[in-house]
């Protein structure tokens, strides 16, 4: 078992997760439910708002059209807001969504760190100041809905050496704080370039099944692509350079900054790949115009819409349905408890 079942780190081929064949191929959706802030300016604790939670239960209909059921994973200052927990509870109670958390350390208490680059990622804090923060933020969501969360992710993909196993302690039983093919190391972060979008088991006791946020390589040489990807970068617009020339693109599975056409072909290299389980994710604040720099007019937000338009009806001509987290984790233990046949998992 590779480093202690950790998740900042490649998981081991044996601990890969194995799902019955019969459900087929999924997908999920996660949003980033969090306050507005400045995405270009320094991170500060004070006065976070959170108008921008009002324009979600708007969107939640058009996702919940298409059958998705979003996991809305919420930071402290949307926890801590009784108005932002008014426009969402209704959509938990109504089960056509699910809560889970998310921890910005910089604006989550105890403040009791610096606020620097590196600790702005909860997995470099110590160990102690980790676990409490992590405590107030799943103390707050359980106040909030009434309801322990389970899933988990770390702001800003932020995990650290002792993220897999505090998680495991406080009863999260899926984590989605990798993304994978990306690399935070130059700000302090953790480094995923080596890691793909397979789910694994994660934790001392392999409790947490931790599903990394799809990402995959397409061009001519995408069979190449994590190393040539890494020496790209060494080159002035190196990265650029291929992704214009065909070569090779690195396409992750999101809303914000990767085009319709891209997000298709991403599906599509996925699936032909064999991955049963797609991860897809955006942030909250791209539902009001000039809170990120992804939606920056109506414009922006129209194209935001048709991106989903055009991403759901990809995956259901491909039979590729939404899945819960309840349902996926439900489907996991039943094939690792009961030897159920299983769909491929992918390579070793």
């Amino acid at each position: 078992m590779a480093l202690g079942g950790r998740i900042d780190h490649p998981p081991a081929a044996i601990d890969r997760v194995r799902l019955p064949a019969d459900i087929g191929r999924r997908f999920l959706v996660f949003v980033d439910t969090e306050e507005e802030f400045d995405w270009a300016a320094p991170r500060r604790r004070e006065a976070p708002a959170t108008e921008t939670i009002a324009a979600v239960p708007g969107a939640h209909r058009r996702l919940a059209a298409f059958g998705v059921r979003p996991i809305y994973l919420l930071d402290y200052p949307v926890a801590a807001d009784p108005r932002a927990i008014g426009h969402l509870a209704p959509l938990l109670a109504s089960g056509e969504a699910e809560i889970g958390a998310q921890l910005h350390p910089w604006v989550n208490p105890p403040h009791d760190e610096p606020l620097t680059e590196r600790n702005s990622f909860v997995g470099n804090l110590p160990e102690a100041l980790e676990q409490a923060k992590i405590r107030a933020l799943t103390d707050r969501l359980t106040a909030g809905f009434g309801r322990r969360p389970i899933v988990y992710r770390a702001g800003r993909y932020g995990i650290g050496p002792h993220s897999a196993r505090l998680l495991e302690a406080e009863g999260y039983r899926l984590d989605c704080s990798a993304r994978a093919l990306f690399d935070y190391s130059d700000e302090g972060g953790p480094d995923f370039s080596g890691r793909d979008a397979w789910p694994h088991w994660a934790g001392p006791a392999r409790l947490l099944l931790e599903l990394p946020l799809t990402s995959v390589f397409g061009g001519r040489l995408r069979r190449h692509g994590a190393r040539l990807y890494r020496r790209a970068d060494a080159v002035p617009r190196g990265r650029g350079l291929l992704a214009r020339t065909g070569l090779l693109q690195r396409l992750p599975l999101t809303p914000e900054g990767t085009p319709l056409a891209d997000a298709c072909l991403a599906i599509r290299l996925a699936l032909e790949e064999g991955l049963q389980l797609l991860s897809i994710s955006f942030h909250s604040p791209s539902l009001v115009p000039g809170h990120t720099p992804y939606v920056r007019d109506a414009a922006d937000l129209r194209r935001f819409y048709a991106w989903w338009d055009g991403v759901l009806d990809l995956l259901a001509r491909e039979g590729v349905q939404p899945i819960s987290a309840e349902a996926l984790l439900a489907a996991a233990w039943r094939a690792r408890a009961t030897g159920l046949p299983l769909a491929s998992a992918g390579p070793a």
